[in-house]
């Protein structure tokens, strides 16, 4: 957007704008930021960037933690969220050298784009377009507790079924959305109309492309926004930008968003569907008339390396203990590895309405929102070039296409198609397993791949070791 200091100097002081404010991603994926006043952001801050402790961040020790944040002009905004007058801006992190700093290979954007690059650099493509669909909850209010003598989590929304029977003040409308049938449901019974759209109005104004929102399957609150596609690493900036939009306008609203994949017991879950296509010279690699629903070869074998580490790309598209309570039969998100058409039982799905060659495409349906984008994207990136490289058939592998139900399946059936993890655990072993395709080209180092799996096993060992309320249900009285 701003091509040079003076020029973004000149808007804020045209904006009246006080505070400058930075952000910069953790490990997980998570927003962290500070700010400084107006007059301290110079040309030399561009130079010598901001320093911080990344060891705080779940990156370096505390040793080696000494990082500094570099701003990128392209992604300044004002924060309406804020009272003061602010500026904020995404950039990338560096690490301090003998001589000159340099870019930190752990940090989640330079990931990013240091998978693009591996893209280019190995002449397969000069860019990489993915559009995200970022389902969620909004609950009107949620509580949850875990320690010694209570673990419980709860959650509401005056349009949830378990609502219809209030009988007290004058708060029942009667109104509500019955379990797994809120999918396109119109006011008065989709109450959080209003939210959304003022939502996608902020997106618009951060140069975020709405495709569409719309309510989702589960009947208590639901939704669903969906983008235009763009390049990767600016749609994880995009990625970034949405999730903090979304839970800032909620709380505006009097609300709360939440990405969990599954909040709520035997309701549908919330994923973060991933459609990608290549483009070189301007011209699109994803398209063959002749080819199985009009794909080329290098697309089908994009899908064989998605498809051959579907398991180990797990632990980072869906890296939460909570992303394996979505991954089951019956609400719509897959659990078996294959491809299909029209398919939204099958973990990569290609869209039977996109036809034309610049809209050929396919989209990878297991990730979720607790993933961090630029991981995330950059290691679906690298599986597809891995797919390519070693030309990967997917259907000589034993995926598909399977045009056909796979929640159905018989139980001879179940034991001849892969399936994908059922839970955190078995990812992580298939990516400790299975990291090669990763770390080709230098992408995803070799250390992050160790601190990750280190971390997700903790997360995963800490939830296994509390005891579960279904637990007391089933047990308490033997």
């Amino acid at each position: 957007m701003f091509k040079s200091v003076a020029e973004l100097q000149q808007f804020m002081k045209d904006k009246g704008i006080r505070m400058v404010d930075f952000k910069m991603v953790d490990i997980d994926g998570r927003w962290r930021h500070l700010s400084i006043p107006v007059e301290r952001f110079t040309e030399k801050t561009m130079v010598d960037g901001i320093g911080f402790d990344g060891s705080n961040y779940g990156y370096a020790p505390v040793e080696k933690s000494d990082m500094v944040f570099v701003p990128n002009l392209d992604t300044a905004m004002v924060d309406e969220y804020v009272e003061i007058p602010t500026l904020t801006m995404m950039g990338d992190v560096y690490v301090i050298g003998e001589e000159e700093n340099v870019p930190f290979d752990q940090y989640p954007r330079n990931v990013s784009m240091a998978a693009e690059k591996y893209m280019r650099d190995e002449g397969i493509a000069d860019q990489y377009i993915i559009g995200p669909e970022f389902e969620f909850y909004l609950f009107d209010r949620v509580a949850y507790e875990a320690k010694e003598e209570a673990v419980f989590c709860e959650v509401d929304t005056a349009q949830a079924e378990w609502n219809s029977g209030i009988v007290e003040g004058n708060s029942n409308k009667g109104y509500q959305v019955g379990r797994k049938k809120g999918y396109h449901a119109d006011i008065p019974q989709d109450i959080t109309y209003n939210t959304r759209a003022q939502m996608c109005m902020t997106m618009e104004d951060w140069g975020i492309k709405v495709k569409y929102h719309h309510h989702e399957v589960g009947g208590p609150g639901q939704v669903e926004i969906e983008v235009e596609l763009g390049e990767m690493t600016e749609m994880a900036d995009a990625t970034m930008a949405t999730k903090y939009i979304i839970k800032n306008t909620a709380i505006q609203h009097d609300r709360t968003a939440t990405f969990l994949p599954k909040p709520i017991y035997n309701e549908a879950g919330s994923g973060l569907h991933v459609h990608m296509h290549m483009f070189k010279d301007g011209k699109p690699l994803f398209y063959d008339k002749e080819g199985y629903s009009g794909l080329s070869e290098l697309a089908l074998n994009f899908m064989g390396g998605l498809l051959k580490h579907a398991r180990s790309l797990c632990a980072f598209t869906n890296p939460s203990t909570n992303s394996y309570k979505r991954l089951v039969p019956g609400f719509e998100a897959p659990v078996t590895i294959g491809f299909a058409t029209a398919n939204r039982s099958s973990v990569i799905r290609i869209p039977a309405y996109a036809k034309s060659p610049e809209a050929k495409r396919f989209e990878l349906r297991n990730p979720d929102g607790t993933a961090n984008p630029y991981y995330a994207y950059a290691a679906i990136l690298m599986a597809g070039i891995d797919g390519i490289k070693n030309k990967i058939d997917p259907m000589t592998g034993g995926w598909g296409p399977y045009d056909f139900n796979l929640y159905e399946l018989s139980e001879e059936q179940k034991k001849e198609v892969k399936a994908l993890p059922r839970s955190l655990m078995d990812a992580l072993d298939a990516l400790e397993e299975d990291h090669d395709y990763l770390t080709a080209g230098g992408v995803f180092p070799e250390e992050l791949i160790k601190i990750w799996i280190e971390k997700k096993r903790e997360d995963a060992q800490l939830v296994n070791s509390i005891p579960h309320p279904a637990e007391f249900s089933l047990y308490y009285d033997l």
